[in-house]
Formats: structure tokens, C-alpha cells, sequence
């Protein structure tokens, strides 16, 4: 006598268990890429606010002292020029983020007031555009 059905179950089971695993490693993979993606902007955004707060305690430097051509605060060069038309200082520096950025700071400093013009993020390296795909220029060669 054929004792059927356990055969069939088996294989079933395999095959279950087998899919199963395969879609559990599909889904690890961008679940592990994005893990390093979301490290990375972490460490971004940690790098970031350390240039921002030294850029801070460099400009609370500056208000507090008077500050030479091309002094250095904090280990940062500081460029700064008298401006005859405004009758103010412009004082400028750059903190390193990365690699690839700094964060640029120009003030304006006058007798009794100071105005932030520029406070922003800077990328450092050059930018190389991507010419791998044959885009259509925008007109026909026929040849002739």
C-alpha cells in the first residue's frame, strides 16, 4: 500500500520556505542601503551644525575684538577690507564641513551694527556633468 501526501506536503513546504527567504533578502538589500544612506545625511547634518557653531563662536570673536587683515581666529582665516561706500568692514571666512563642502560666512560690520550677508553652504569640488547618454542634440544629421 502507497502511504501518499507526505511527499507533496514536503516539497510544497520546501518550495514555501524557499520563497519565503528569497523575498525576506530582497527586501534586506534596500533596507540596508538605505540604512547607509540615512548614515551618511546623519553624519552630514552632524558636520554641518560643527561648522555652523564654529562659524558662530569665530563671528562672536570678531564683534568682540578688532580684527586685522587676514587674522586668524580659531585656527580659520579670516579676509576682511573696509567698504568707503558703506562706511563698514566686510569681514569673510570659510568652515570646512567635508570633503566636498565648507560653509562661507561674509559679514558686514559697521560702527554700531553688524548685517550677516552671507551664510551658506558651498560645494568644493568641480562639478562634471554626466555625458554618458546619447541625448538627441536637438536637430537631424542627414549627412549631408
Amino acid at each position: 500500500m502507497w502511504g501518499g501526501g507526505i511527499g507533496s506536503a514536503s516539497i510544497v513546504l520546501i518550495f514555501t520556505v524557499l520563497c519565503l527567504t528569497i523575498f525576506a533578502v530582497i527586501s534586506l538589500i534596500p533596507a540596508l542601503t538605505e540604512q547607509n544612506l540615512i548614515k551618511a545625511e546623519v553624519q552630514l547634518v552632524k558636520d554641518y551644525y560643527a561648522a555652523d557653531l564654529l562659524a558662530e563662536r569665530i563671528l562672536d570673536e570678531i564683534l568682540l575684538a578688532e580684527v586685522q587683515n587676514s587674522e586668524k581666529i580659531m585656527g580659520i582665516e579670516i579676509s576682511s577690507y573696509w567698504d568707503w561706500d558703506l562706511l563698514a568692514e566686510r569681514v569673510s571666512f570659510v568652515c570646512p564641513i567635508s570633503e566636498t563642502r565648507e560653509l562661507y560666512v561674509a559679514v558686514e560690520i559697521g560702527e554700531d551694527f553688524y548685517d550677516i550677508l552671507t551664510w551658506r553652504v558651498r560645494i568644493t569640488t568641480e562639478w562634471e556633468p554626466d555625458d554618458r547618454l546619447n541625448v538627441w542634440p536637438g536637430y537631424f544629421d542627414w549627412g549631408l
